[in-house]
């Protein structure tokens, strides 16, 4: 070729970078606003009893229990999508080994089902943790090489199962709330493996937008720590997940470290109530934490109890709490051109009531919640979707199937379309 040709050839290339470069971020395939999370497990078989015939089909579990009809009224609440949990687990499992490929085409006919009722879905791989029975979870996948390796061929396979579904009612999101540090060596390790699930599912699902997070449990700082550039793709949104002040949100909550089990009855906002009234049920909460706790954590417990409650008890202060992620996520997406409408609050949520522990968390005080963090969420243009459908954090249902509140349903029912 000519010296011409080659000095022509390389002005058309410098001038399509020079276009590209101009033009805003393009936006994902996939576009939603308003959703809620389903149920992962209610009945929790034993890991056991996994390959006996029936008990893991359909798949996920809530096909069990959910008809067209459940789905369709959460169309007409005002959602516009759903986050399908599909917990991966199965698939690693011997004892479930040979019902691979009947998982995945019932996770396929589950977001059909969605999609029929008039929603989208996000297909969202939701590892759980190991114990009660189960072998493997999201500390083994992260602490294990060799079942990360496996769990990334699930990842893969997932891809190939919905690539051929609607990318504009279908997402998938490759990994939820990685059980490693925010920032440091566990979050380069994070990015490293992040880019390989984004591969894997992008090698077989090239229409498919992909949901990715970044490290610690997925939360804002996580995420801040990935540089979007690493994953050179347009078909993307970015996930993080906010349950600040989680003083409040899970109060009550046995699984959520050996402090917050003895915290009931604090109001939302703290500021609503007399200080006098807010100091009583801090000292009842003392009382028992004077009563079941350990006897040489008290003191730091009660200690600690005090230094939260002063980080949330006036309005300005709370409101700081509850955008603090919302800024660092906002601060991240202008330092790397991300588009408001690809990032997604892909959590959120008020404890309703602990599993058998008797106090229920107020249906109008959880509404109160969720109407400040989607306000949150929407100011700043964020897709979002609750946390959850039924169980502890129900705003559908509670428990056995029994009807939650309307509170929350209505706070999103009255949402302007």
């Amino acid at each position: 070729m000519t010296l011409l040709g080659h000095l022509h050839k390389g002005w058309i290339a410098a001038m399509a970078v020079l276009a590209l470069s101009a033009c805003p971020a393009l936006s994902a395939t996939f576009s939603v606003k308003r959703g809620v999370n389903l149920d992962v497990w209610t009945t929790w078989p034993q890991e056991a009893q996994w390959g006996e015939p029936g008990v893991l089909s359909p798949y996920p579990e809530w096909r069990k229990f959910l008809k067209a009809g459940d789905l369709e009224a959460l169309a007409a609440a005002g959602f516009d999508f759903v986050r399908m949990p599909v917990d991966p687990a199965p698939w690693l499992s011997q004892t479930s080994a040979g019902l691979g490929d009947e998982l995945y085409a019932s996770v396929r006919e589950s977001a059909r089902m969605i999609n029929a009722a008039g929603l989208k879905v996000v297909v969202d791989l939701h590892s759980m943790p190991a114990g009660g029975g189960r072998s493997i979870g999201t500390r083994e996948l992260m602490d294990d090489q060799a079942a990360f390796d496996r769990y990334v061929e699930v990842v893969r396979g997932m891809a190939r199962t919905l690539a051929q579904e609607d990318p504009a009612k279908v997402a998938l999101e490759v990994m939820n709330e990685p059980t490693m540090a925010c920032e440091g060596a566990d979050a380069d390790i994070w990015s490293g493996r992040l880019k390989r699930l984004f591969a894997a599912a992008r090698a077989s699902a090239t229409r498919l937008t992909l949901v990715l997070s970044g490290s610690c449990w997925s939360n804002a700082e996580g995420l801040a720590a990935l540089d979007p550039a690493d994953f050179p793709d347009d078909n993307l949104m970015w996930t993080f997940h906010s349950y600040d002040p989680f003083l409040l949100t899970h109060q009550g909550a046995t699984w959520a470290g050996d402090f917050i089990q003895y915290v009931t009855g604090l109001p939302y906002p703290l500021h609503a109530v007399p200080r006098a009234e807010l100091d009583a049920v801090v000292g009842r909460i003392k009382a028992v934490i004077d009563e079941k706790a350990p006897w040489s954590r008290r003191s730091g417990m009660k200690a600690y109890l005090d230094e939260l409650i002063a980080g949330i008890d006036t309005k300005e202060k709370l409101e700081a709490a509850m955008e603090k992620p919302f800024a660092t996520i906002d601060a991240w997406a202008r330092r790397h051109g991300v588009a408001s409408e690809n990032i997604l609050l892909g959590e959120f949520g008020m404890i309703r009531q602990e599993y058998q522990n008797p106090h229920v968390v107020p249906a109008a005080e959880r509404a109160a919640y969720l109407r400040d963090m989607i306000g949150h969420a929407e100011r700043h243009g964020y897709a979002w979707s609750i946390w959850g459908f039924g169980g502890a954090f129900g705003i559908v249902q509670e428990f056995e199937g029994r009807p939650a509140e309307p509170d929350v349903l209505d706070v999103v029912r009255g949402l302007p379309r």
